[in-house]
């Protein structure tokens, strides 16, 4: 398993030997150990700037994904996932609003982000596929949390 992470942002400290365990317990569980991902933590200026050039979307977001087990040339290297892009400034924003830890908000993004990567959707879909993909959000991010637990 190969997880790259680059942290284009300084308002919020980043712990990449956490990011690493957690990425490697969402693959754990999504039994997908053996793939590779890059993760990039940026601002909100970055990601509007991102999710208007590429999705056509001139507003911030907290997460884009970009899979790269799409397209024509998707069976190039089957175990290349894609990139989860963050915004740390909306996690932020998004975990005061959701009564959680940044860092809780940060997990949360990165199951959805890699769900994403793995073909599941919410947005342009059926009701029962965003209900699917909702549901394996909850499932994964409540492992999570269990698994964190000190006692």
């Amino acid at each position: 398993m190969k997880i790259q992470i680059e942290n284009r942002q300084a308002r919020f400290k980043i712990d990449k030997r956490k990011i690493r365990g957690t990425v490697a317990m969402i693959f754990k569980i999504l039994d997908c150990a053996d793939r590779e991902i890059s993760i990039v933590f940026t601002d909100d200026e970055t990601i509007r700037e991102l999710n208007k050039q590429y999705l056509g979307r001139d507003k911030t977001t907290n997460v884009i994904s970009f899979p790269l087990q799409e397209g024509e040339y998707a069976n190039i290297n089957p175990l290349l996932l894609g990139d989860v892009v963050i915004s740390v400034d909306t996690a932020q924003k998004d975990a005061l609003k959701g009564n959680l830890r940044p860092e809780e908000e940060i997990d949360f993004l990165l199951i959805h982000g890699i769900l994403h990567l793995l073909g599941y959707n919410h947005e342009g879909t059926s009701r029962k596929e965003a209900l699917k993909m909702k549901r394996k959000e909850k499932e994964i991010f409540g492992k999570l949390n269990r698994d964190n637990v000190v006692i």
